[in-house]
């Protein structure tokens, strides 16, 4: 089943303001996909709930067929699809599914080429806008083992080839030091996407050099995650205590904080919820003053 009414409305503001993703125009507020698969929320809500974000401007889709053995994918596909012609949809390799649909590592070449043709077959296209390779060199989540310890070259040149196939548009990183985006700098890349939040900055040298060369900047855990050493930005008292002066939510605060550190920072908050989707996509329009503004990088000022 598709949309009846339009997806698309050219009067609506993009929720953040823009940036470029691998040369596409995108809303800097997206819409992360993987707690579609961690819900209870009935399918028809979850359709209407990405129809809605769609509708308010929200042009920046990340997934991954890994979420839910294709699951997300095929509740894009049924939302969005056909899709609209500003809709950018972005996925992750690096990980697969076993026999029981548990998460495990796929690092090696043919696992990647083998997962963006999973990607192309549950998204319905022919190509990707972006891929963003996850490696599983350190935590969180998943480590690579045996022969999942693959060599960066040999990913990136599988991923290349597919770029010149036409099936990627762009190849971004996810979970990497600064030396390994150095490595891959020759190749292009069109984005990074790692840990990062106002109170988590242990991945900021790799954030500097993406100012310096201008590679936009997709930090996963905006708002802090169960994770040790992850702490939850939305409990933090300097955090609350701005939030409650701006009349605001502790998230709206830790997004726009974000959003202000990097011209090229995209955000991808998941939800579930219509409220909390509506709470994400305003974000884009808070604007802290500069006391809070050096209130909340004084946080992490030693990470």
């Amino acid at each position: 089943m598709t949309a009846t009414a339009p997806l698309t409305d050219p009067s609506k503001t993009p929720p953040g303001g823009t940036a470029k993703l691998a040369g596409r125009t995108v809303a800097r507020i997206g819409f992360g996909a993987m707690q579609l698969e961690r819900t209870t929320v009935g399918r028809d809500a979850l359709l209407a709930l990405l129809r809605q974000a769609v509708r308010c401007g929200v042009n920046h889709v990340d997934t991954a067929h890994f979420y839910g053995v294709g699951t997300c994918n095929g509740l894009i596909r049924e939302a969005l699809a056909p899709y609209p012609d500003n809709v950018v949809l972005v996925s992750k390799v690096g990980a697969d599914n076993d026999a029981r649909g548990a998460l495990v590592p796929g690092q090696r070449p043919e696992q990647l080429r083998a997962q963006v043709e999973a990607n192309l077959a549950t998204l319905g296209v022919e190509r990707l806008d972006v891929v963003n390779l996850r490696r599983l060199d350190a935590p969180p989540g998943l480590i690579a083992e045996g022969d999942q310890k693959v060599d960066l070259d040999s990913q990136l040149g599988e991923l290349t080839a597919l770029r010149d196939a036409g099936k990627i548009g762009g190849i971004g990183l996810s979970n990497v030091s600064a030396g390994q985006l150095r490595q891959v700098l020759p190749a292009g890349v069109a984005c990074v996407q790692n840990a990062y939040s106002v109170l988590d900055r242990s991945t900021e040298p790799t954030l500097a050099l993406c100012r310096e060369h201008g590679i936009a900047w997709v930090p996963f855990f905006p708002l802090g995650s169960a994770f040790p050493s992850r702490p939850r930005a939305t409990e933090n008292p300097t955090v609350a205590a701005i939030a409650g002066d701006l009349a605001a939510t502790p998230a709206q605060v830790a997004l726009a904080w974000l959003l202000a550190r990097y011209d090229h920072m995209l955000l991808i908050p998941g939800t579930s919820d219509p409220s909390h989707l509506a709470e994400n996509i305003a974000a884009g329009s808070l604007r802290l003053p500069p006391e809070a503004v050096v209130a909340l990088d004084q946080l992490a000022a030693d990470s």
